[in-house]
């Protein structure tokens, strides 16, 4: 067994024959080796003679063509070169190779009777990176239809789908070419939105890659109706303050335009629209209503509406003096001073009700109340003690009753 190398790849080579010529007391014999090589390489073949006696040499295309007449070159191709013509070894050398190339090299020694053997050279096309063709636009709810297509090699590859580490099982064909195989994998799968820039890929496996192997990445691109959703401002918007906001919207394609309007009347003279922002300044009452945001694609419209109430922006704090008595006598001390406050605040039921409320502080009076449940307190603790010895001494009365009878 020999082996040749070429492009860094290893082939075994298999002697086909030995043929003896025999002539009075000694035999002659011619070995031709097979080779294998990628195409574009360069192959070598090799005719090994044994105990040569200076007989012709020739060796053929497959097509019977002379190449070479004892080292000497018979046909006009540049690519082949006989590098080597020894009495045990004839060599030449064919470059670039092409599948057309292919088939059986005679190596042919003419004695008595003419033999020969054939070298047979094969050649091995391996397959580009594969192209992925798509058949329709993957819409979300629908099914896409992806082709991994491989249009060269020899021989066939072995294609194979893969998602997420996962095989995908596709439906295989291959059509030959002559010389060499165009192979296809075609997968159907659903698709939603959430597969929007999904990770694909295909793989093509060939024995002139060893464990290498050609991947075509594809991104899924699944087109879907736009969403739309308007960012409110924090917090009650009151007269005087601005108001902004933000529309956000999804979609594949993305809109490009944005809409605004407001429902059952104009936009304001104040209002400022710069692509997806809104917004007002200076707000006042009169801005209160529904505005609303649209967008759209080739797949569908959408909307979404944000109500403005805007309120009154109204506090009011006062502060009442005391007002003297007239029958409070003059030694008396002065009366204690009473702030009152008159205030607006906010109904909890409605955030835009004003309530009008008002508190007084009478620290006298206060002082009284404490007073008063001090009092209780006491007299409740006095009741409950005298309870107490009351049902004690009942108890020992009964006591001397009980031992006369």
């Amino acid at each position: 067994m020999a082996f040749a190398t070429v492009w860094n790849y290893c082939v075994p080579l298999t002697i086909i024959t030995v043929a003896c010529l025999v002539r009075t007391a000694h035999c002659q014999a011619v070995q031709a080796e097979n080779v294998t090589v990628l195409e574009g390489g360069t192959a070598q073949i090799s005719c090994r003679l044994q105990n040569y006696d200076g007989s012709i040499v020739v060796i053929q295309n497959p097509r019977r063509q002379t190449l070479f007449f004892n080292g000497t070159r018979a046909l006009k191709d540049d690519r082949f070169q006989m590098v080597l013509f020894t009495p045990r070894l004839v060599r030449i050398e064919l470059t670039n190779v092409s599948v057309f190339d292919e088939g059986g090299y005679f190596c042919q020694l003419y004695t008595d009777a003419t033999h020969h053997q054939v070298a047979t050279l094969s050649v091995l096309v391996p397959p580009e990176t594969p192209t992925v063709d798509v058949k329709q636009e993957a819409v979300e709810g629908g099914e896409v239809e992806l082709t991994c297509v491989s249009p060269r090699s020899k021989p066939a590859a072995t294609l194979r789908w893969m998602r997420n580490g996962r095989e995908i099982p596709g439906v295989v064909s291959q059509q030959d070419n002559g010389k060499t195989f165009s192979v296809s994998s075609t997968i159907r799968i659903p698709v939603e939105r959430k597969d929007n820039g999904a990770a694909l890929s295909c793989e093509a496996f060939h024995p002139a890659l060893g464990t290498q192997r050609r991947v075509r990445h594809y991104r899924l691109d699944v087109f879907f109706a736009p969403t739309v959703r308007i960012v409110p401002p924090s917090g009650i918007l009151r007269e005087g303050d601005s108001l902004s906001l933000t529309c956000s919207v999804s979609g594949n394609p993305l809109p490009r335009n944005i809409q605004w309007s407001k429902i059952n009347d104009t936009l304001p003279e104040r209002a400022e629209i710069s692509g997806p922002t809104f917004q007002i300044s200076r707000l006042s009452q009169s801005h209160n209503g529904t505005y609303l945001c649209q967008a759209q694609n080739n797949f569908g419209r959408a909307a979404d509406h944000y109500t403005l109430l805007v309120y009154d922006n109204v506090s009011v704090t006062t502060t009442v003096p005391p007002t003297p008595t007239s029958t409070q006598p003059l030694t008396s001390h002065p009366a204690t001073p009473t702030l009152l406050t008159r205030s607006f605040v906010l109904d909890p039921k409605d955030p835009g009700a004003v309530v009008e409320t008002h508190s007084a502080v009478p620290y006298a009076v206060i002082g009284g109340v404490l007073a008063l449940l001090v009092f209780t307190v006491i007299c409740v603790l006095i009741v409950t003690i005298w309870c107490s010895v009351r049902q004690k001494g009942s108890y020992r009365t009964r006591e001397p009753i009980l031992a006369w009878y």
